[in-house]
């Protein structure tokens, strides 16, 4: 059985920092894709960062370039979001997804159960 086990979410004040974690298990890891995507309140599910299979290549939706960093662990089976300069419309539950192709149009047929992430101004 395939999980994604997202953790690290919290309350933090604005400007303030999260490193969000997600563990995989149930699937060959350095296989997959991995993505974070967040939907906030009233919102659509929204991308925000992409890593290929070894990490070399990494996407970034514009809104947290040059502050959100994506990185893998493949010996721990798990995915990470540095998330700094936190603002409020970051507020959202976070979640993990894999996929076995890359790109901000891949489909991603597994996903975590979501990490809440809020900022407070």
């Amino acid at each position: 059985q395939v999980q994604l086990v997202e953790s690290g979410g919290g309350l933090v004040q604005a400007g303030g920092s999260l490193r969000l974690s997600c563990v995989v298990s149930g699937l060959t890891f350095d296989a997959y894709v991995m993505a974070w995507f967040r939907r906030a309140p009233g919102k659509e599910r929204q991308f925000v960062s992409t890593i290929s299979w070894n990490g070399q290549r990494r996407l970034y939706t514009n809104s947290v370039e040059g502050r959100f960093t994506i990185s893998r662990d493949n010996a721990k089976n798990t995915v990470y979001l540095e998330m700094n300069i936190l603002k409020p419309e970051a507020t959202a539950v976070y979640y993990c997804a894999a996929s076995t192709d890359y790109g901000v149009t891949a489909r991603y047929p597994y996903w975590g159960q979501g990490t809440q992430v809020t900022v407070s101004s």
